[in-house]
């Protein structure tokens, strides 16, 4: 059950810091240049992020950083996990689309899970940005952030990666499939 109050015990915190070092360390291709010291202390010092990379760690996310922002200084985390998220799986797109379905409703809705977790779903360009640094949702999809004028049309787009291609396709956003979820970021 999920706590109403953004914030983790210093024990949650530490584990977590520990998860997320031990990704960073893993995987530099994701980040060259920058070093963890730097990325823990700004961690340290906004624990509401923390709470929010927990909520992407814990739903499957594997959050890693993947840059900084030259102009605001801020880390870029991204959901690294291979497949999409399995904590985020079978939800529709907004919550316009879960309230339109009449029965079989999905839980939840990828920009409401994403806004209750403090993240922001990945747009196209930052969809095909991580795919730059590896393979992802090759069995899987993402719901990725759907420009307005195709959500007032009553559709949502989503992305996945096959025949070595990223793809970009669209669903009617009520729609929800037990291998699709969404990708998400955070800024640190």
């Amino acid at each position: 059950m999920k706590s109403n109050k953004k914030k983790l015990s210093t024990q949650q915190q530490k584990e977590l810091l520990s998860v997320l070092k031990t990704r960073f360390e893993k995987n530099m291709n994701r980040h060259s240049g920058l070093e963890w010291a730097a990325i823990q202390t700004k961690l340290e010092a906004n624990t509401e992020k923390l709470w929010s990379l927990n909520e992407m760690e814990i739903t499957g996310g594997e959050p890693d950083v993947i840059g900084q922002d030259k102009k605001s200084g801020e880390y870029i985390f991204y959901d690294c996990s291979a497949e999409s998220p399995k904590g985020r799986r079978s939800i529709c797109y907004d919550h316009k689309a879960l309230e339109s379905r009449k029965e079989h409703k999905p839980e939840n809705s990828a920009v409401e899970m994403a806004a209750d977790m403090g993240i922001e779903l990945l747009t196209e360009e930052q969809y095909r940005a991580l795919q730059q640094l590896g393979n992802f949702d090759t069995k899987t999809s993402s719901w990725i952030l759907t420009p307005a004028p195709i959500r007032k049309l009553g559709g949502a787009v989503f992305c996945d990666r096959r025949y070595d291609t990223v793809f970009l396709y669209h669903n009617g956003a009520e729609s929800y499939y037990a291998a699709r979820a969404f990708r998400g970021l955070l800024r640190v």
